[in-house]
C-alpha cells in the first residue's frame, strides 16, 4: 500500500509547525518528503516540551514519514545538492520570510530554471507582497489582523487566545497542501509548475467566511455575542453543577423541541433563533438555571438517548477514549527504532483504498543525508569530503 500521493516528491524546508503540518499530511497520504535542515540552526520544535525518552513528541509527531539531509544552505556545495535534488524532488515548500531562498541561490526563479515543472509552495505570515511582507508574526497576530479575533470571545472579557493554532494550521497548513496540490492537477495539464503563495493571514481573512460576507454585502459589522454562532444566542456552551460544560447546538426547530423536551422545559423550544437578541440572552439564562441543576454525567447520559445536537465538552484525554474517535481510528502507533511505539494523531482522511502504515517518528537532524547523497550518485569519498567541510552532515 503506498497512499494516493506516493508519485510527489517533496523538499521540505520549512520549519516550527504551519509547513511541517502540511508536509506531515502529504508524507501520511504517500508522498515521499526529504527535510531540508540547517546543521547550526535547530528547529524550535525539536526542544519544545514535553519529551519522550529524550525526543519532543510534537517533533516526533509532526516529522513522522519523513526524511532528513542536514545542509548548510550558505555553504555552495550544500547549495549544489539542493540543485542536483529539485530535478527529481519537484515539489518545494518552504516558510522563510520573502526573499531569503533567494539570496540562498535557491529561490523559484533559480530553481525553475533547472526544473521548469518545479511547483515551490512558500507559506509566510503576511505573503509575498504588501507593506507587510517582511514583518514577523504569529497566530494569535494572524487572527488579530484578519478580524478573526474581533468578534471571537466573550464582551466582557474580550478575544480569547484559542487553543489550536487556527491561523498556522487551516491557514497556512490546509491552504498550503491545498495550492500544492492544485498546481500538481495544472501541471499534470500543462507539464509546467508555478510558485504558490500562501498567506497565513489571507488564509485567516478567507476564514471569516459567513461572518465576512454578511459585512461585505450587507454590512453588518461582527461583535463579540453578537451572532447567532458566537455567544449571541442560546447556541453555547452551559456549566453543570459540577462544574463541566454542554455544548448546545440544538439550532433547527425538530432539535430545539427535543433539547427542551429533553431538559424539562418544552415551552422554551418556541423561542429559538426566532427570539429577538434581548430574548435570546433571556433564553440563555433560563438554560443557564436548568443546567446548573443537573449534574455532568447525569446529562451525557440523558443527552446519549436523543438527536438534539447536544454534546458534551470532554477534556482531551476523553477525547482520546470516546467511541467515536477508537471506531474512526483517530489514534495510531507509530514505530520507534529501538523503542516501543509511539501513540500520536493519525492522518485524519479517509480513503477506501486505505493508507501507508506511519513507518517512523521524526528522526534526528541529517538522519539520512549518506542515504540521499548516495542516492544522487555521490561516492563515499565525496560524502566525507562534505562533512568534513561542514556543507552537510
Amino acid at each position: 500500500m503506498t497512499g494516493p500521493l506516493a508519485s510527489l516528491k517533496v523538499l521540505d524546508f520549512s520549519t516550527l509547525l504551519p509547513g511541517p503540518f502540511a508536509s506531515l499530511l502529504l508524507a501520511d497520504m504517500g508522498a515521499q518528503v526529504l527535510r531540508v535542515e540547517s546543521p547550526t540552526r535547530t528547529d524550535l520544535v525539536r526542544v519544545l516540551p514535553p519529551h519522550v525518552d529524550g525526543v519532543s513528541a510534537s517533533h516526533a509527531y509532526l516529522n513522522r514519514n519523513k526524511r532528513s539531509i542536514a545542509l548548510d544552505l550558505k555553504q555552495a556545495a550544500a547549495v549544489e545538492v539542493v540543485r542536483q535534488l529539485v530535478q527529481d524532488y519537484d515539489i518545494v515548500l518552504e516558510q522563510f520570510r520573502p526573499g531569503v531562498m533567494d539570496k540562498l541561490g535557491i529561490g523559484y526563479q533559480a530553481l525553475k530554471a533547472i526544473n521548469p515543472r518545479l511547483i515551490y509552495v512558500s507559506i509566510t505570515g503576511y505573503g509575498q507582497t504588501g507593506p507587510y511582507k517582511d514583518r514577523a508574526g504569529h497566530d494569535i497576530n494572524y487572527l488579530a489582523l484578519a478580524g478573526v479575533a474581533s468578534y471571537t470571545g466573550r464582551s466582557e472579557s474580550g478575544p480569547l487566545p484559542l487553543g489550536v493554532q487556527l491561523a498556522d494550521l487551516a491557514g497556512g497548513s490546509l491552504h498550503g497542501v491545498m495550492g500544492l496540490l492544485a498546481a500538481v492537477i495544472q501541471r499534470n495539464v500543462t507539464g509546467e509548475g508555478q510558485h504558490v503563495d500562501i498567506s497565513m493571514t489571507d488564509c485567516a481573512f478567507s476564514l471569516n467566511a459567513m461572518a465576512g460576507a454578511g459585512y461585505l454585502a450587507a454590512g453588518v459589522e461582527p461583535e463579540m455575542q453578537k451572532q447567532a454562532l458566537n455567544g449571541g444566542s442560546f447556541y453555547d456552551y452551559y456549566r453543570t453543577r459540577d462544574g463541566r460544560w454542554i455544548s448546545v447546538g440544538s439550532l433547527e426547530p425538530q432539535f430545539m423541541q427535543q433539547f427542551c423536551a429533553a431538559i424539562g422545559r418544552p415551552e422554551l423550544a418556541a423561542s429559538g433563533l426566532s427570539a429577538k437578541p434581548e430574548e435570546q440572552q433571556a433564553l440563555k439564562r433560563e438554560l443557564e438555571i436548568e443546567f446548573e441543576k443537573h449534574d455532568f454525567d447525569e446529562l451525557c447520559q440523558r443527552f446519549a438517548q436523543i438527536d438534539a445536537c447536544v454534546e458534551p465538552m470532554l477534556s482531551f484525554s476523553e477525547a482520546c477514549e470516546h467511541p467515536q474517535a477508537k471506531a474512526r481510528g483517530l489514534i495510531t502507533e507509530v514505530p520507534r527504532q529501538g523503542l516501543a511505539a509511539q501513540r500520536q494523531l493519525a492522518c485524519p482522511i479517509k480513503f477506501s483504498a486505505g493508507l501507508p502504515a506511519p513507518r517512523h517518528v521524526g528522526v534526528e537532524v541529517g538522519a539520512h543525508t549518506a542515504e540521499v547523497l548516495a542516492e544522487l550518485g555521490y561516492s563515499e569519498q565525496q560524502i566525507t569530503e562534505l562533512k568534513a567541510s561542514k556543507a552537510a552532515i
